[in-house]
């Protein structure tokens, strides 16, 4: 398999579609580690480039953002409901990706 060099890869979408993809194939499988796995590999693709554009630094704080959305996605769930928890946090990983790594 070959992958897109680290540089030309676009982060903010791998942020958004592990997040939201992660939910929507747990939900439509209801298998969750199946969701995790779509979490985990868009995370790690996207994760190749944070290092390669951004350092390791400016990587594990959108790392951060990322796994911290997810986790947070669930008790903002119970207030504002599912969809809009999952997407307000991919939102928010989308954005800090962008602002990090991609608009450089």
């Amino acid at each position: 398999m070959n992958l897109k060099p680290a540089a030309d890869v676009q982060t903010a979408p791998l942020a958004a579609l592990g997040l939201v993809g992660g939910y929507l194939t747990a939900r439509e499988t209801q298998i969750r580690p199946l969701g995790g796995v779509v979490l985990a590999l868009a995370g790690g693709y996207a994760a190749r480039t944070w290092v390669a554009k951004a350092g390791a630094a400016k990587a594990a704080a959108l790392g951060a953002v990322y796994l911290g959305g997810f986790g947070a996605s669930h008790p903002l769930a119970k207030k504002v409901g599912a969809w809009p928890s999952v997407l307000g946090v991919a939102a928010a990983s989308a954005a800090a990706s962008y602002a990090l790594v991609d608009r450089s």
